[in-house]
């Protein structure tokens, strides 16, 4: 069952009986598997199911996980998983999609209608596997992305070529590595939230995307948020619940 909205629909047009809702709704908000305990209510509380961090679990443990979520909720993401893992998967769910760029495993029976538009642009295209992350997990949860790649400070004025397209997104994700500027530069030409993204992209002194970072949160813009190094993820879900509640006001 997607949600508690569409499962009362059901009820009410008499696709499922009481009986059959009732059991739905005394069932645990969680399903313990011993070694995981899958979140069964996460669409219900936030709209989103739960994605699964495939880095570093046992084959064992990832499949299992994975066949739970898909059966439950018809769709389930895994990121950071290797080409390895991705096989597992696709023995035992031959319909299962892999990524290598973004490292990102779906599988989903019917693919929701993208709404609104969320911007995701890149300093260089080395930065750009973070970026997919960020745009992949976005499009999964039902939203539009335009993809603005390879317009650093360096060169400004390819940022302003695509400024047009940037301005009209409901939300940026700003993904950059070396000095991070990227973000503050976007953030001082849009009036919508800015998501900066840093990578671990760059020499010694970067520290393996340390710079980045500290120049994102020390950021002298106004209306712009940074999520982790590298972390890809957090910025598409941050900016799908931007674009959600814009595509609600629209």
């Amino acid at each position: 069952m997607k949600d508690l909205h569409e499962m009362l629909l059901k009820v009410r047009q008499g696709e499922i009986s009481l009986a059959e809702a009732e059991s739905y709704l005394r069932r645990k908000p969680f399903e313990d598997m011993g070694y995981a305990k899958v979140d069964t209510h996460r669409r219900v509380r936030s709209g989103f199911p739960e994605v699964i961090f495939a880095q570093g679990k046992a084959d064992e443990h990832l499949l299992a996980i994975f066949q739970r979520i898909f059966e439950d909720e018809g769709e389930v993401m895994a990121t950071r998983a290797s080409e390895q893992q991705y096989e597992l998967i696709a023995a035992r769910l031959p319909e299962a999609r892999y990524d290598k760029l973004s490292r990102i495993i779906t599988c989903v029976r019917s693919a929701r209608q993208k709404q609104g538009c969320i911007a995701v642009c890149t300093a260089g295209t080395a930065d750009i596997p973070v970026a997919e992350e960020a745009a992949q997990v976005a499009e999964y949860f039902g939203n539009y992305v335009e993809r603005i790649y390879d317009v650093g400070v360096s060169g400004i004025h390819r940022l302003l070529s695509r400024l047009d397209i940037i301005q009209k997104a409901n939300c940026v994700i700003a993904v950059a590595g070396m000095e991070g500027a990227l973000g503050s530069v976007i953030a001082g030409l849009v009036d919508k939230p800015v998501i900066a993204v840093p990578t671990s992209i760059g020499y010694g002194a970067n520290f393996h995307g340390v710079s980045a970072l500290l120049t994102m949160i020390n950021s002298c813009a106004n209306g712009i948020a940074t999520v982790n190094i590298d972390n890809g993820y957090g910025a598409g879900y941050i900016a799908a619940q931007i674009n959600r509640l814009a595509a609600a006001e629209a």
